[in-house]
């Protein structure tokens, strides 16, 4: 019955209906235009910004720890296993695809990180919290929308999406090893409720020094991979194209199950549009001290996230022969790939990149749910502990799950969070553009980045003053 209902909804917002790609296209489309194409105008300014980003203050975290927190969440199994199920599915043009919904995401996810600062606010602890269930709160005044949203989110953040990670990691180690995955399993528990015990200040520690390391690491041996194979580029990058414009043999099917592919993961990997990194901006100390400034920070995190990392694990199992490897799905299309490319040290390698990946997102999906107790008046010891145990027993139950049984759950979640958020970002388009425009003219005209409430026109109102 469950299996049935996930599968239903799935259908509408994946399937036949295709609700969620159109709705991601039109979003991204609409925030480019409206916010003047800002990806590619400010595409240096997003890099600058990062400059003097590890100052914080007590109530929040530094901005490049929530570009770590974000990017933790976001590279996991979307970037390895979710990019080889795109090409299993829908061939090397489900990747061209892939960078469009990034692109046009860097947009949406510019201006969902915005509102997150702006109506974040101070929980029990003297700690910033906001994200989409906060500004639709405070913005809108859609309690009911909030909450439904909020639901969503502990559904999608708080519970599956940390299984889906434990099953990548769990099949990738016994693929790699023979570790049974309920013994992995157990140890990815242990080690995850160590960091979450200390909350999104540890989290986001934690995040500053391993997301580095992996992100450099794997880009390095992506290099090395082409440069191995650099005759083979120019074929491969043809191949992307033509397969993702149907220019080859299967024609129109094959480029509606690119674009279709392409889309869901993309989506999936950046979750651009889908209203998790928010959070992750609201809990920032901007520098400057203004909303807008995370918007670029966030932005950045999908280019890194869609443009370079999913663009390396496509470019290892393109030039390692694609998706000719039959009955080879998820994580082990993409350990058999890098193997073909290093010999057997490289299931070893892809074993420790998506254990590394994967885990970094179990850990800061726990934030996510976190940051919404908020709304429920739970955020006190007795509703953290128990969402901290209904948090490890689905990285328990994820760790020995079926795999389309855990990614369809993890779509159904994911979808109903997106239809939500961008609902309510095109709802506060207005409060969008007027904060961006204000911090557009202080840049050009040299004056103090600076925000305080009243320098432009808002809906709603932060309920206890921070920018006052």
């Amino acid at each position: 019955m469950i299996n049935e209902i996930v599968s239903a909804i799935n259908n509408v917002l994946w399937g036949n209906g295709q609700v969620l790609i159109y709705m991601l296209l039109a979003a991204g489309v609409w925030f480019t235009a409206r916010l003047g194409f800002v990806q590619i105008r400010h595409f240096g300014h997003m890099f600058s910004i990062m400059k003097g980003s590890t100052k914080s203050d007590k109530a929040g975290i530094s901005s490049f720890g929530a570009l770590c927190t974000s990017l933790s969440a976001r590279v996991g199994t979307g970037n390895l296993a979710g990019v080889a199920v795109a090409i299993s599915l829908g061939g090397p043009g489900a990747i061209f695809w892939m960078w469009v919904i990034a692109i046009l995401g860097m947009a949406t996810g510019f201006a969902e990180s915005v509102l997150g600062q702006l109506y974040k606010v101070k929980d029990a602890n003297g700690e910033y919290r906001g994200g989409p269930a906060y500004y639709i709160q405070q913005g809108l005044n859609k309690r009911w929308l909030a909450i439904a949203f909020s639901l969503c989110l502990f559904l999608g953040y708080g519970f599956i999406f940390s299984a889906v990670q434990a099953n990548t990691i769990t099949d990738a180690l016994n693929n790699a090893y023979d570790i049974p995955t309920n013994y992995s399993g157990l140890a990815i528990i242990f080690v995850a409720g160590l960091i979450v015990i200390g909350g999104l200040r540890a989290i986001a520690r934690f995040a500053e020094w391993v997301v580095p390391f992996m992100a450099v690491t794997y880009v390095s041996v992506t290099i090395v991979i082409t440069i191995m194979n650099i005759d083979l580029v120019p074929d491969m990058l043809l191949n992307i194209v033509y397969s993702a414009f149907g220019l080859q043999e299967a024609g129109a099917g094959a480029m509606g199950a690119a674009f279709k592919n392409g889309v869901q993961r993309g989506l999936y990997s950046n979750e651009a549009g889908s209203g998790s990194v928010p959070h992750a901006a609201a809990a920032a100390t901007p520098n400057p001290n203004h909303p807008v400034s995370q918007g670029y920070v966030q932005m950045l995190g999908v280019f890194i996230d869609t443009m370079v990392l999913c663009t390396c694990s496509a470019i290892v199992i393109l030039l390692a022969g694609g998706s000719s490897n039959e009955g080879m799905e998820g994580i082990r299309l993409t350990q058999s790939a890098m193997t073909s490319h290093l010999g057997s040290g490289g299931a070893d390698f892809v074993a420790a990149a998506i254990t590394l990946f994967a885990f970094t997102s179990v850990v800061a999906n726990y934030a996510y749910g976190e940051s919404n107790l908020h709304m429920f008046k739970l955020d006190n010891k007795v509703g953290k502990a128990a969402y901290t145990a209904g948090y490890l027993a689905m990285i328990y139950w994820g760790a020995s799950a079926n795999l389309p049984e855990v990614w369809a759950a993890a779509d159904m979640a994911l979808g109903l969070m997106t239809v939500i958020n961008i609902s309510a970002l095109v709802w506060m388009t207005p409060t969008i553009v007027s904060i961006s425009q204000d911090y557009f003219k202080k840049r050009k005209a040299g004056k103090s980045m600076e925000y305080k409430a009243g320098d432009c026109e808002i809906q709603g109102k932060s309920e206890d003053g921070i920018w006052d």
